[in-house]
């Protein structure tokens, strides 16, 4: 289960390398189950890889700002652009140019 938290100033935590150009401020997390509430930034230049993506959790994502192209659907999202992915959903590869922002939730289906 996630740890208790009433309003914090998120601003205050610092990034940490998350890997693959990517940034993430953890607001919330529960290692046990993989649940997870983070802000990620990606740098200008940032590609997610060459494969489409799946995982088994579902994952929520809030772009905050920024841009983020998916590759497979040429389309590009931009700052108030939201994705809801079931367990098991193919999604991307991403890239983005400029850099982007976003507010991403992973938890269980169950």
């Amino acid at each position: 289960m996630k740890a208790e938290h009433e309003f914090f100033a998120a601003g205050d935590l610092d990034w940490a390398d998350a890997g693959g150009g990517i940034a993430e401020k953890v607001l919330s997390a529960d290692a046990a189950d993989g649940t997870l509430t983070r802000l990620a930034r990606w740098a200008p230049g940032t590609t997610s890889g060459a494969e489409a993506i799946r995982h088994e959790y579902v994952e929520e994502v809030y772009l905050l700002e920024g841009e983020l192209t998916d590759l497979t659907l040429k389309r590009t999202f931009r700052r108030g652009d939201y994705a809801c992915r079931p367990p098991g959903m193919p999604h991307g590869p991403y890239r983005t140019t400029t850099g982007c922002t976003m507010l991403e939730t992973r938890y269980s289906a169950r």
